[in-house]
């Protein structure tokens, strides 16, 4: 029987500062006229989120990988996102301008939806129809199956022709394959990690808290907080952009940083034989 593997390591934080020497005072020179202030300042772009040298070890190879959380000690969470109803470029423009790494888990029949279908509570979806979107996100686009069915009640061809075919569809309008695998509800057996491997994907990434309106987290942790390495989840659905903005200034004010989900993958999962 194939053999998952989901890690979650406590927390230590690790800091460092040291004062400069002071210089000599420079010569008095008359200061140029101040620059009127900007009524709206950039945000301090989010840094870039990349493992430091030696801070994840490899893992050894022992069947299939299933990832819910990063072994690091680091106080660094990872955002993902599933499906693709909601495409809202105010959500667009807050991952560019602020650099946030993200990664992204779509499904084709949500992707290819018609904008204007009712959310619920009051909300309807934006500008859903096509793939462009997600493709000048500038982010890694992941796999969700074609049609996000309980993959449990489906045989292994089954399951290929959702996986296989998701990988397909992402590599035509996206440009790249992908390589990592998230199965709809969360929720797999043994016949999945043969058909996810059999499609080409490295590893099937399950999630250790889910981000819920308002931007609650919802903890699967008893002790109710974030944790160095954890994997959050969240959905294309409305309001996208005012949660995002939300979650991330909790986030931040918690002490952790947003890191790049895939770089940290490529250090931890066992090369490609």
């Amino acid at each position: 029987m194939r053999r998952a593997f989901a890690i979650i390591l406590p927390a230590l934080v690790l800091s460092a500062c040291s004062a400069p020497l002071a210089a000599p005072p420079p010569p008095v020179i008359p200061p140029p006229e101040p620059a009127a202030p900007s009524s709206s300042p950039s945000p301090s772009p989010t840094p870039s989120g990349l493992p430091r040298p030696g801070e994840v070890r490899r893992m050894k190879r022992d069947g299939f990988p299933v990832i819910s959380s990063v072994p690091t000690e680091r106080n660094v969470v990872f955002l993902t996102i599933d499906d693709g109803w909601e495409q809202d470029p105010g959500f667009a423009r807050i991952v560019r301008e602020r650099g946030i790494p993200i990664t992204v888990f779509p499904t084709r029949d949500a992707v290819e939806a018609r904008g204007g279908q009712e959310a619920g509570q009051g909300w309807t979806y934006v500008g859903a129809g096509g793939w462009p979107y997600f493709k000048d996100l500038g982010v890694a686009i992941e796999n969700h199956t074609l049609t996000h069915p309980d993959l449990r009640t489906l045989g292994l061809e089954a399951q290929k022709a959702e996986i296989c075919g998701a990988a397909k569809t992402i590599r035509r309008h996206v440009g790249r394959a992908p390589e990592l695998f998230r199965p709809p509800f969360g929720s797999w057996n043994t016949t999945t990690l043969t058909a996810a491997e059999e499609c080409g994907m490295r590893a099937m990434v399950l999630w250790t808290a889910s981000v819920q309106t308002n931007a609650r987290i919802a903890y699967q942790t008893p002790d109710k907080r974030l944790h160095p390495g954890d994997i959050l989840l969240l959905h294309f659905r409305p309001p996208l952009a005012k949660d995002f903005t939300r979650l991330v200034r909790k986030v931040e004010r918690r002490g952790f940083s947003f890191g790049d989900l895939g770089a940290y993958l490529d250090e931890l999962l066992p090369a490609p034989s």
